[in-house]
């Protein structure tokens, strides 16, 4: 009776915590069960129990911790809480908190997440992704631009210009086009089969002088600046990194000076700007300029602020002491990037972005603005270079032979097709449903650092897969080569907008572990304040949540108390996963909070992979939304799975790892006990699932179909071939093609065919000749079969095309 009176406090307790219900209920558990024990005679346990509901009485009603524990508390609080710069705070504030905020909880509502429904694009963007956007990269070859060019052609920035390509986030009372963010990220998947094409479109429009304007501008600004902007006469860049002012944006120095100076005979207020910038997008033709620079009025011109802060304006690019028109050369694309310098470069007030009351808001503004962007431009880019590969990859493999059976068909293959196919699956769904809740309003802070992060990942991930199983095709550089420059060109995506390394170090957790946290937020503000109450509301509510994390972490792992989640039976028990794993999360996320403090920031690796679990929960989400709100294909239920079951593992590996290397290790064991009871139960994707996807993608079936939904599928026009729609011609007949490639081979085998007939032409030939094959079937198969060695053919060069110095050649056979 003793065992079954405790098991039943436990059960209990535990039952309190998971639904946090507070210390009043608690109590009550305890001293039923303690009364209940004292009638069977387990004194022990009774005064156990008793003891226990003294304890929680006294932490945890209000009434009583208010006086003795709650001062205690703070004073500790204020000592080792973290100080936040302003800095910081300006980040901090920026942007919303949605589903990320759900995730931080442990307990997330999906019917929050699938309130609002993806409704597509309307009809006015979806026909500018059909018609506009397929002439435009139709237009393109990688070779032609990134090599011949260095450029697009000036057929194509007319078009662009034309069809206001520029103008997507503007609005169409100033002539632009107005569209949505979904329709942003499709426009972008659907260029993205050209690296400098979609990079020429996505950064006007994403930060940038136009979305400053537009938020921040005057109105005699936005009247000025955005019809030229959206049609194109304008060409913006914006400068905000330098030689010494990279990842740490705010450290820039550049400067710009309070002064006055005569111009056109008279005395104008101003500024004047010393500045050095470079990797600036569009730089090399940009007509205006956006500049970030610090501000200062050593003279008081401007009342008695000496030091404004970070400031941003809008600079002519004639102005005088603007260098501006030299170049970089971007690894593998050379999209227009360069360098921008200013010496004593003067400027009027009004040329501030928002005018004089808007100096020293320039970090505030680029933040708030980078919060969507990031979002879109670079993730939207990643999903679409991803159902490229699809398309390619899947193609070549399939009608790419070796050993008598297409390279397909091999498990070593297999297993990168697979890979590609999940990814450009979860990239897809990320961008497209993060896309609808800007739609939504909101201005997703921590998202955009996932999906820039994660997803760029994915597009290095999946180009390298690709490149893999093309082999030498992709590797030889030419007209034909459709994936080698944007292969080589992606370390770019790696890089720009807050590299790799530091977004998943520094940013994701970071920002989000106070942004997102229910109550961190509100008990760094209490210590501000310096407010007794706020924080004792805000500090017990953070111990309920932590107390029912490790509640729900626990019983969730055996299976007890699952999550409810309005899905069906296939996608189910993965946000019941999901869902278990986010309060292992927001458990562990905590206990590096309370253990580390103000040291976390310096642990970067340990923020790192509790930024892997958040990020890993919000992409499996956005998959498992996307399955619930669409008509599923053939064989994307099992697509869906393997995602799936590759996102958890990646999270339970994160979660692994953190465990490891948390430093106070009696909390890590504590920890791995709540969290892992049972250890580790999810696996990577198996082998048949593995099989069924590189099926799927290497042949025409309607899950290849709806992976290349948003991607470049038409045939090119004039000299500019699409790969994507050759191989998915080659596939259509590939059915009947692999029956006669059997039967040729058949008869080689019998000897019914010569020996000496080992090119497929000549095979097919032999084949007609001994009536091995019809005239029709003859005849089907020579074109068959050019068009794959077309697909399979690599270019060459004269011996000095590629020396620049024709003077530097050596003749190595002068005979």
């Amino acid at each position: 009776m003793t065992l079954i009176l405790f098991l039943a406090a436990i059960a209990g307790l535990l039952f309190v915590m998971r639904r946090e219900s507070g210390a009043k209920h608690a109590i009550g558990v305890m001293l039923v069960v303690g009364v209940l024990s004292l009638f069977v005679g387990s004194g022990w346990l009774s005064l156990v129990l008793f003891v226990g509901a003294a304890i929680t009485a006294a932490a945890g009603l209000p009434q009583f911790r208010i006086n003795w524990l709650t001062p205690r508390v703070f004073a500790t609080f204020k000592k080792v809480a973290p100080k936040v710069s302003e800095t910081e705070k300006v980040a901090l504030e920026a942007g919303t908190v949605g589903w990320d905020g759900e995730l931080f909880t442990g307990r997330p509502d999906w019917h929050n997440l699938l309130i609002n429904r993806h409704s597509g694009l309307n009809e006015e963007e979806q026909a500018f992704v059909d018609n506009q956007c397929t002439q435009a990269v139709s237009m393109c070859n990688a070779w032609d631009l990134a090599v011949e060019r260095a450029d697009l052609p000036k057929e194509l920035w007319d078009f662009l210009k034309k069809e206001k390509f520029f103008g997507m986030i503007i609005p169409k009372e100033y002539g632009g086009l107005g569209f949505s963010a979904k329709a942003q990220t499709a426009v972008l998947q659907k260029l993205a089969a050209n690296e400098m094409l979609m990079v020429t479109v996505g950064v006007p429009n994403s930060l940038g002088p136009g979305e400053l304007l537009l938020k921040y501008g005057t109105e005699e600004q936005k009247k000025h600046y955005l019809p030229r902007l959206a049609d194109g006469r304008e060409i913006p860049c914006f400068g905000l990194t330098g030689p010494r002012a990279g990842s740490d944006a705010t450290s820039l120095p550049d400067t710009g000076i309070v002064c006055k100076q005569e111009v056109d005979g008279k005395e104008v207020l101003g500024i004047r700007l010393n500045f050095e910038k470079r990797w600036i997008t569009l730089a090399p033709v940009a007509t205006v300029v956006g500049l970030a620079f610090r501000m200062f009025d050593p003279d008081g011109l401007l009342g008695d602020t000496e030091d404004h802060g970070i400031t941003c304006a809008l600079i002519p690019r004639d102005t005088d002491g603007m260098e501006i028109g030299r170049r970089h050369c971007p690894i593998g694309s050379p999209f227009m990037n360069g360098p921008i310098k200013g010496k004593d470069v003067f400027i009027p007030l009004d040329y501030i972005i928002g005018g004089q009351e808007m100096a020293g808001q320039g970090w505030r503004m680029l933040v708030e603005c980078l919060s969507v962007g990031r979002c879109i431009t670079l993730p939207s880019g990643a999903a679409g270079a991803a159902a490229y590969s699809v398309g390619t990859a899947g193609g070549f493999t399939r009608v790419r032979r070796q050993f008598n059976t297409p390279v397909a068909e091999m498990e070593g293959v297999q297993a990168p097709l697979a890979r590609i196919a999940s990814k450009t699956y979860i990239a897809q769904s990320a961008v497209n449903h993060t896309a609808n809740m800007i739609d939504r309003g909101e201005k997703p802070a921590v998202p955009s650092a996932i999906l820039k992060y994660h997803l760029t990942e994915f597009q290095r991930d999946i180009l390298t897969d690709a490149m893999d199983v093309h082999g030498g095709k992709a590797v030889t550089l030419g007209p034909r080569n459709y994936l080698g420059i944007g292969y080589s060109g992606m370390p770019v995506s790696i890089t720009v907008e807050g590299a790799n390394i530091m977004t998943r170090s520094l940013m994701i957790f970071g920002q989000g572990a106070i942004r997102c946290h229910p109550y961190v937020l509100k008990e760094l503000a209490a210590k501000d304040n310096d407010d007794l109450k706020a924080f004792d509301e805000a500090f017990f509510g953070h111990a309920g949540l932590i107390f029912g994390n490790a509640a729900r972490a626990f019983t969730q792992a055996f299976g007890i108390g699952k999550a409810d989640v309005p899905l069906d039976s296939a996608s189910s028990k993965y946000a019941q996963a999901l869902a278990r794993f986010s309060s292992a999360f927001g458990l562990c996320a905590d206990a590096a909070m309370s253990t580390l403090g103000g040291e976390l920031k310096m642990r970067e690796l340990l923020s790192a992979r509790l930024g892997d679990m958040l990020a890993n929960l919000y992409l499996g989400s956005m998959v498992l939304k996307n399955w619930h709100e669409g008509q599923p294909a053939e064989g994307e239920k099992e697509l869906m799975e393997y995602s799936m079951t590759l996102l958890l593992n990646r999270t339970e590996t994160a979660l692994d790892e953190f465990l490891k290397n948390l430093p106070n290790r009696p909390v890590a064991i504590a920890l791995r006990v709540i969290t892992l009871p049972l250890g580790r139960s999810w696996a990577e994707p198996s082998d048949k699932s593995t099989r069924a996807l590189a099926q799927a993608i290497s042949k025409d079936t309607p899950l290849r179909k709806k992976l290349l939904a948003g991607a470049w599928t038409t045939d090119g026009e004039g000299d500019v071939p699409n790969p994507v729609a050759q191989y998915n011609h080659l596939l259509k007949d590939y059915d009947k093609a692999e029956q006669l490639y059997r039967k040729a081979t058949k008869a080689y085998a019998k000897g019914e065919l010569p020996m000496t007939a080992l090119h497929p032409e000549e095979r097919f030939e032999a084949a007609l000749k001994a009536e091995v094959f019809t005239q029709e079937e003859a005849d089907f198969m020579r074109e068959y079969e050019a068009l794959v060695l077309e697909m399979l053919t690599v270019d060459d060069f004269p011996f000095d095309e590629f020396a620049r110095n024709k003077d530097t050649l050596i003749d190595h056979n002068p005979a």
